[in-house]
């Protein structure tokens, strides 16, 4: 309801402080009168209006309507120019209420404007309106003076019920997030997260919004309670309310036509294009947000591109890839390096009677052309789903496997370790991959890329011990000789994992109930996928301890070597926190921290990220021996010259087959048949994709085996 009031001024407005009088002075007498003769100002004194003592030039301000009190940085002739569009510096057709201008600002045709601080050179061009309450927090989930709980904006992360629900804050990153939304049972811990969000921030009603130097906003409709960084680019937006586009002149942001942003935080170096719409949100740096978009009550973590699609209750971390306009993620934790397709449902589904189900997918996770899931899911690291309609719960423990539905009313079919027996290329490439495609140049959250790293070798190694858990069923039902009679449980284990060295060409299937509600799965080729596990594990552990090596300037391992790590904590639960993996028991660590008030700011709980990255490497040296030593069911100290000959002949064998894997995946795209068909020759299919040796990354992965395998040589050449 409109109301009337005769009050020169009809809001309460936070006072002019005294920073932004520095340097400044009244108008003059012939200032005044020119001014007169094209603005309009509510004060006849022209009191409320100061300029700079370095100069003002009085004709570079016309058609105003001038209420509350105005400050003037340097107005001198000069042109401000972005791309092609160029403006006198001014303000020219403006209706202004309580703003500050720095130098050489060029403002023109702002409607409405009220209550702002702006930079050096900047230009607002084309507004219908910019305005700031005294209350705004700037998409920051905190409360001002006298403000009920209510008005407080949370995002409902991982589950449409809010019960996993995290504050916003300008520094949110998605390792934040996660630990926030995932100990909920811990209510002290929960409220210290509250109390370190809301510590940093005033809550007097004095607040003002601003716009940072070298920050072009042009034919946009509405900017309320925005704060906006340095060198952002705003054209044609529709509405941005209550938010802060973080912005830098190393990391500038750009938002576009059409867009709607509310209640939330665009992270440094954001693209936001064409319609795009975000509602309660954290958006990570260098991500791209476009093309109808719709972003509801999520974070989305660093260098993610989200186009055509709708996602709603999610936490994402970094590197999520979802183009396609009929793709939905709903209620889900999503860990990353991931990629939605075009079609697939993930978590729309719900079993219980209230909208209170979620989906939890590792790293890697890639749901096929028109999949649909049910709630509660949960998926491994890696997991390729193929096309399909997939009627139950799934619960999914294979890392790097492929998933296949058979039909309503029927087991799933799972092929463990799928990516490294018929797709070494992906995985292979996957590393290279994501580096490339990080273009943040502030990584304030770390992010492990390579595929094979502590959190999805825990993952393998749970898968191993299953494989024979299950080829232990499988054996004691088909009565093979050496499994019965009364051997112990860990006899029978033992027998099957013989079984399953001494089988290698066995094909057989196994039945994990495990998978899937009701139905369960069919595990194919397990004794393949046992045996490539078996291999990816000793990879990894080596190529950890050629690192530790390589990064201490170690050439050899040797006792002292092996003595040295085992002096390094040892870890063997490890946790993908917003894409930094890091040992559980740190994680625990932290929590105590905070609750006992040791780390008090999010700034310090990111210092505390910091120092488990320092040593991570360290770190992951220990896990490296603990899983040899768990590959050969003795200590390092007990281990044979024979056993490190073993070693290194495996890793060696497994390097090569890792480079021939990939050249032999990605040639098929040259050599099929079927690739051919379009193609009137060789030599126009040639033109249109090259050839396999045009493949950078198999040159470079040429290149890297060679020198992996000459510096295992040495790492492996101790007596």
């Amino acid at each position: 309801m409109i109301t009337l009031s005769t009050e020169p001024n009809c809001r309460t407005l936070p006072p002019l402080d005294e920073k932004s009088l520095a340097g400044k002075r009244r108008l003059s007498k012939e200032e005044i009168d020119i001014l007169k003769k094209t603005n309009v100002n509510e004060d006849e004194s022209w009191g409320n209006v100061y300029v700079d003592e370095r100069g003002f030039d009085p004709s570079l301000v016309r058609g105003n309507e001038i209420r509350g009190f105005l400050v003037f940085g340097l107005v001198r002739k000069v042109n401000l120019k972005y791309h092609d569009l160029c403006l006198c510096a001014g303000l020219y057709s403006s209706n202004v209420e309580n703003v500050v201008l720095g130098d050489d600002v060029c403002v023109r045709n702002v409607e409405y404007f009220s209550n702002y601080r702006i930079g050096n050179k900047v230009i607002l061009f084309n507004i219908s309106e910019i305005s700031c309450t005294n209350h705004s927090k700037f998409g920051n989930g905190v409360l001002k003076e006298g403000e009920p709980e209510s008005n407080r904006i949370w995002i409902g992360v991982g589950n449409e019920n809010d019960a996993r629900a995290v504050l916003p804050f300008e520094d949110m990153i998605a390792a934040d997030a996660f630990l926030w939304s995932r100990y909920r049972e811990d209510s002290a811990l929960m409220e210290k997260f509250r109390e370190i969000t809301e510590k940093p921030f005033s809550k007097s009603l004095d607040t003002s919004g601003f716009i940072g130097d070298n920050t072009v906003v042009k034919n946009t409709t509405l900017l309320k309670d925005v704060k906006i960084g340095e060198n952002a680019y705003i054209k044609g937006a529709f509405k941005l309310k209550n938010i802060t586009i973080l912005s830098s002149e190393d990391e500038p942001s750009q938002i576009g036509e059409g867009v709607e942003l509310v209640n939330g935080i665009v992270g440094y170096r954001a693209r936001i294009f064409y319609q795009a719409v975000a509602v309660r949100f954290v958006i990570g740096r260098n991500c791209q947000l476009k093309y109808g978009a719709r972003l509801l009550n999520s974070v989305l973590g660093d260098n993610s591109t989200v186009s055509c699609c709708e996602i709603l209750n999610n936490l994402i971390f970094p590197f999520h890839e979802q183009h396609h306009n009929s793709s939905f993620l709903i209620a889900s934790t999503v860990c990353g390096q991931s990629n939605i397709a075009s079609g697939a449902t993930v978590g729309s589904n719900h079993n219980s009677r209230s909208p209170d189900g979620e989906l939890f997918a590792g790293r890697g996770f890639w749901p096929g052309l028109c999949s649909d899931f049910k709630h509660n899911s949960y998926f491994a690291s890696f997991v390729l789903v193929s096309k399909g309609s997939y009627q139950n719960e799934l619960n999914i423990t294979y890392p790097f496997s492929l998933v296949a539905s058979n039909g309503a009313d029927k087991p799933v079919s799972i092929i463990p370790a799928y990516w490294f027996l018929y797709n070494m290329y992906a995985i292979a490439r996957n590393n290279a991959k994501f580096q490339k495609r990080d273009r943040r140049l502030v990584k304030v959250q770390h992010i492990e890329t390579n595929p094979l790293a502590p959190d999805t070798i825990q993952e393998v190694v749970s898968a191993i011990e299953r494989i024979i858990e299950l080829t232990e069923k499988h054996l004691v039902n088909r009565g093979y000789e050496k499994i019965t009679g009364a051997l112990t449980e860990a006899e029978r284990m033992q027998v099957a994992k013989d079984f399953l060295h001494q089988n290698p060409s066995a094909d057989f299937k196994l039945q994990d109930m495990r998978c899937q509600r009701k139905y369960g799965a069919v595990v194919l080729k397990p004794v393949k996928a046992y045996k490539e596990y078996r291999k990816i594990v000793k990879y990894f552990a080596v190529s950890v301890l050629m690192d530790y090596c390589s990064e201490r300037g170690i050439e050899c391992l040797s006792e002292g070597v092996f003595g040295d790590v085992s002096k390094i904590p040892l870890y063997t639960r490890w946790l993908n926190v917003g894409g930094q993996v890091i040992p559980e028991e740190k994680v625990f660590e932290l929590f105590s921290k905070i609750k006992e008030g040791e780390v008090d700011s999010w700034q310090s709980v990111h210092e505390f990220y910091d120092g488990c990255q320092e040593n991570y490497g360290g770190f992951k040296a220990a896990y490296a021996v603990h899983l040899l030593e768990f590959l050969y069911s003795r200590k390092i100290s007990e281990f044979t010259g024979e056993i490190f000959d073993d070693i290194k002949s495996d890793v060696t064998a497994v390097s090569d087959e890792m480079y021939k894997s990939a050249m032999d995946s990605r040639r098929k795209d040259y050599d099929d048949f079927f690739r051919k068909i379009t193609f009137r020759s060789d030599e126009e299919m040639k033109a249109v994709l090259g050839t396999i040796d045009d493949n950078e990354f198999l040159r470079e992965l040429k290149r890297t085996t060679e020198e992996f395998d000459s510096r295992l040589a040495s790492l492996f050449s101790f007596d």
